[in-house]
């Protein structure tokens, strides 16, 4: 009987257990792409929704008002834009500099999370409505109330933080546009051909007599 050697058989079971790295790599770009592209436009949906409604009291009787995420912060849309250009150009640059638009996504993401979540609650915005409609400064709202949006755009955000992670922990073995195109590039050219000699040429001639080369071969 042939005895098995024990270290091989650890090697082969935690080679058999752990998945290849380009293996890796590949579920975390899908997964980062999905989760920044969607992130991305979640919080931009839920900027443009309302946020906030509430009724401004006049001698006349009541206004109704309402507040969209872009009445109650402008934050979450910036920082969403951010972070899809972020991801964009994560394929765009390699190194340092991969890492670094790579923290800048996963801090686009991280704001946004905070800026939505300070807007959950936030009156400003029906206040500020409130007082163009009625032409008092000091006008005031009631029954407010708001809407489940706010939470929406801190999901979008969340995801966003999520693709930021993913790129810095694995960004260094995805695929870079420019070296991709670069490869292509120089396939399709291919290595330059001198043109062949002519040696019916009179330059060609002499040139073979200066060599030793008899020209009428």
């Amino acid at each position: 009987m042939t005895a098995v050697d024990p270290s091989r058989t650890g090697a082969t079971a935690a080679s058999s257990a752990s998945p290849p790295k380009p293996a890796r790599s590949g579920r975390s770009l899908a997964l980062a792409l999905i989760a920044g592209a969607a992130g991305a436009a979640v919080v931009l949906l839920a900027s443009g929704r309302t946020w906030a409604k509430a009724t401004a009291v006049v001698a006349q009787g009541q206004l109704p008002q309402t507040a969209s995420g872009q009445d109650v912060t402008g934050v979450p849309g910036a920082l969403a834009i951010v972070g899809l250009a972020a991801l964009v150009a994560l394929f765009a640059v390699r190194g340092a500099g991969r890492t670094a638009v790579a923290v800048l996504l996963a801090l686009s993401g991280a704001g946004t999370v905070v800026g939505a979540y300070l807007g959950i609650s936030d009156t400003a915005a029906l206040r500020e409505k409130a007082a163009t409609a009625t032409g008092l400064s000091d006008a005031g709202v009631q029954d407010v109330s708001h809407t489940f949006w706010p939470w929406v755009a801190v999901v979008g955000g969340l995801l966003l933080l999520v693709a930021g992670v993913l790129a810095l922990l694995y960004g260094r073995h995805w695929p870079a546009m420019s070296a991709r195109y670069e490869r292509a590039g120089a396939a399709a050219r291919g290595p330059r051909r001198s043109a062949a000699a002519d040696p019916d040429r009179p330059e060609e001639m002499w040139k073979s007599l200066d060599r030793g080369e008899d020209p009428t071969r």
